[in-house]
């Protein structure tokens, strides 16, 4: 399958997944998270401060070593490729309020070059994108203790997403929690918990581990593309905040989701998104958010493997919080 770059930005993944079925199905009877007296415990129970210096800004990217990018690497034998980014979308809707603008100038004056002005937010439900570790501010701080908000200084954001200029090489690992569920898609509003991330572990025999990108699908874009768009924003199915603890334990470089990662309405009261701040400042981990992963599902299920080599480029941006992939 041929994939389509922008100039700019990439995120392909080479599926060459590996991994065997089981027929057992899962039955989610979900617990709700503690309240948000416990939140800042579980924030300190998680942290990666200091893990690789004071003033270091990758994070859990540090997990992703020369040796973590030449094992990924190995996975490729068969070379097809998929993209995990949704297609641009230029047409308002209540889950995309502003949409991609591409202000196509009438015509050169010479009639020898065309030309792009793009526009369109990098956070929100529309569009794929990275967040980077300076997104989220909790009672203050940012990962490993930075000040936030941040400030931008001669065009230098502390934590932005230009940490990651080089590019993300990694194993990633497809969880696709509705084809667990026997389901094309979760209901939004649907809660994933820990145990059922041990489930899918165990019905494909994939081990997630240190320096993986984990992408967890919801069926988001299947919900959209069969009922039309819906404020994604009041509810939609996602990771419970408990789940946190199990990405630590598996040491993740970055966690992905077709959504916002967070199951909304929010199971800890009074915090919103409350894997935000767990996972990103507190862990270190950037997220991978609005990934279109129905492709790369089918293409796992074809195949009955689910690990692949993935690669991501975000913008080299110096003020930025996320870039779009």
């Amino acid at each position: 399958m041929q994939t389509t770059r922008s100039s700019t930005t990439s995120l392909i993944a080479l599926v060459t997944m590996a991994g065997s079925l089981s027929v057992a199905a899962w039955q989610a009877s979900p617990a709700r998270s503690p309240g948000a007296a416990e939140f800042d415990g579980w924030m300190t129970q998680l942290s990666n401060w200091g893990r690789w210096g004071a003033t270091d800004e990758l994070g859990t990217v540090n997990l992703i070593t020369p040796a973590v990018r030449r094992a990924a690497a190995a996975l490729v034998t068969e070379g097809y490729s998929v993209s995990l980014a949704r297609r641009l979308n230029d047409v308002a809707a209540v889950d995309n309020p502003a949409p991609f603008l591409d202000k196509v100038p009438a015509g050169p004056p010479d009639g020898q070059f065309n030309t792009d002005d793009f526009a369109l937010p990098v956070h929100g439900f529309g569009f794929t994108h990275m967040d980077a570790l300076s997104h989220v501010t909790y009672r203050g701080r940012m990962y490993n203790g930075a000040p936030g908000p941040s400030t931008v200084v001669a065009g230098r954001r502390r934590l932005s997403v230009e940490a990651f200029g080089n590019g993300i090489v990694s194993r990633g690992v497809i969880v696709d929690i509705p084809w667990l569920r026997g389901l094309p898609y979760l209901e939004p509003g649907a809660v994933i918990m820990p145990a059922e991330l041990d489930a899918w572990e165990k019905k494909t025999g994939v081990t997630i581990g240190s320096g993986d990108v984990v992408f967890v699908r919801t069926g988001r874009w299947a919900v959209r593309d069969t009922r039309g768009p819906w404020d994604i924003g009041a509810k939609a199915a996602g990771v419970d905040a408990s789940a946190a603890g199990w990405f630590k334990r598996r040491d993740i470089a970055i966690f992905g989701s077709d959504g916002a990662g967070d199951v909304i309405p929010t199971t800890v009261t009074g915090v919103d998104f409350p894997l935000h701040p767990r996972v990103r400042g507190s862990m270190g981990t950037p997220r991978r958010d609005l990934c279109d992963l129905e492709a790369v599902a089918k293409a796992a299920i074809a195949r009955r493997r689910w690990t692949f080599l993935v690669t991501l480029a975000p913008l080299r941006a110096g003020s930025a919080t996320g870039s779009p992939v």
